[in-house]
């Protein structure tokens, strides 16, 4: 493969926004996972740590101001197949509201449906593919002390 910049893996912040035992999923518009149930998240900047990019992203995406922001486990995705060959390294954060009261915005219309809460344990469908794999295997995203969040 050659080394030019559209074959090099690109690097992702998605964020795991809790709230008591649900997860903030937004369906997306995007081309890569169109009509997928999402976390909200993007691609790294230039010098920023993983908690600065999770927090702007989710400002970005959602309007929302999170805290406690923490590194859970990261994923290697690797789609050759496609018609645009992609790869994606999926740095996968924890966080929580800042402030319990905030309600979600749909910032970024041409990217996303609308943001919703959702039961861990009764997720919609379809997933985007990281996430299924991660939900299907059995992952937990939330702390194991509950009084944690």
């Amino acid at each position: 493969m050659e080394s030019g910049t559209e074959t090099r893996p690109k690097v992702a912040v998605v964020v795991f926004l809790l709230n008591r035992y649900k997860v903030l999923l937004g369906r997306r518009r995007s081309s890569v996972g169109r009509d997928t149930f999402a976390l909200p998240g993007g691609h790294l900047e230039f010098g920023e740590s993983f908690e600065e990019c999770a927090a702007r992203e989710v400002k970005e995406e959602t309007g929302l101001d999170i805290n406690k922001i923490e590194y859970l486990t990261v994923t290697n995705n690797v789609h050759a197949n496609a018609s645009k060959p992609l790869h994606i390294v999926a740095i996968f954060m924890r966080a929580f509201l800042a402030q319990p009261n905030q309600m979600p915005q749909n910032v970024e219309p041409e990217k996303c449906e609308g943001w919703d809460w959702y039961d861990w344990n009764n997720l919609p469908s379809p997933l985007f593919g990281p996430l299924e794999t991660m939900a299907r295997s059995g992952f937990n995203p939330f702390p194991a002390d509950e009084n944690d969040n």
